[in-house]
C-alpha cells in the first residue's frame, strides 16, 4: 500500500504576463501514495488550480520533476501527455462536461474509444461502472433527462471506466445542493474503499473533511499537510 503514485519534486510554475513573470508555484514537494484520499485546498490565488492542472497532466512545470505512476511526465510533449491522461487519470469536473446528445452509457464509454477498446468491451465496462455508481436504470438517458446528482454520477463513472491511477475531482459538488452533495461524497467514499486514489480540489471545508489527508496551499507553497483521523467520522 506504500506505492507512491504521485511524486513532485521542487515544482515551479511561472507565467509570463507581458514583460512580467508571475511566480504561481514556488517549489512544491509532494508524495501521494496509491489508495490515498486527499483534499487540496487553498484560497483564490493560492496556486491550487495550477497545481491541479499539473497533477492532471493538462500543463507542465517550468522546472522540477513530476513522476506519475513511475513515469516522469514533467517534460512530456502534448501528445504524450494526452496519452498519459487517458490511461492514468480520471477527471470529474464541477460542470460535469457530458456530451448532451449521448446517453449515459455512451458518455461513460467515451474514454474507452480513445483507448482503442472494442465496442463489446466498451459497452460491458461502461455498464459495470454505471452499476457501481447507482445508475443501472438510467443508462439510456441523455444528460437533460437526468438530475444534477445523476449527471455527476455519470461523470464519475466516466472517470472510473479506464481504471486510472488517480481520480482527480475539481469542485465535484460545486453545482449541487447540500443533500445531493452528501450523496456524491458518500459515493466517493465507496470509490475510495474500492482502492482508488482520490484527489479532490475544493474550497469547502465540509467537503474536504471527507478526505483522509488535507493539503492546504497559500501563495504557491504548501502551508500545511495533515492526515485526518477517521474513527470519529460519520
Amino acid at each position: 500500500m506504500d506505492e507512491i503514485v504521485i511524486e513532485l519534486r521542487n515544482i515551479i510554475r511561472d507565467f509570463k504576463l507581458g514583460s512580467q513573470t508571475v511566480h504561481v508555484l514556488k517549489g512544491i514537494n509532494l508524495d501521494i501514495k496509491k489508495g490515498e484520499y486527499v483534499a487540496l485546498m487553498g484560497p483564490s490565488g493560492s496556486g491550487k488550480s495550477t497545481l491541479m492542472n499539473l497533477l492532471g497532466c493538462l500543463d507542465t512545470p517550468t522546472s522540477g520533476s513530476y513522476k506519475l505512476a513511475g513515469r516522469d511526465v514533467s517534460q512530456m510533449k502534448d501528445n504524450e501527455l494526452a496519452e498519459v491522461r487517458n490511461k492514468e487519470i480520471g477527471f470529474v469536473f464541477q460542470t460535469f462536461n457530458l456530451i448532451p446528445r449521448q446517453t449515459a452509457l455512451q458518455n461513460v464509454a467515451l474514454p474507452l474509444v480513445y483507448a482503442g477498446k472494442t465496442k463489446e468491451t466498451r459497452i460491458a465496462q461502461a455498464k459495470n461502472v454505471l452499476n457501481e455508481v447507482g445508475l443501472a436504470d438510467r443508462m439510456d438517458h441523455r444528460p437533460n433527462q437526468l438530475s444534477g446528482g445523476q449527471r455527476q454520477r455519470v461523470a464519475i463513472g466516466r472517470a472510473l471506466v479506464n481504471s486510472p491511477s488517480i481520480i482527480l475531482a475539481d469542485e465535484p459538488t460545486g453545482n449541487l445542493d447540500s443533500t445531493t452533495s452528501l450523496e456524491i461524497m458518500k459515493l466517493f467514499d465507496e470509490i475510495h474503499k474500492n482502492g482508488n486514489t482520490l484527489i479532490i480540489v475544493t474550497h469547502e471545508e465540509e467537503i474536504a473533511q471527507y478526505a483522509h489527508r488535507i493539503i492546504r496551499l497559500r501563495d504557491g507553497m504548501i502551508e500545511s499537510d495533515e492526515v485526518q483521523l477517521k474513527d470519529q467520522k460519520k
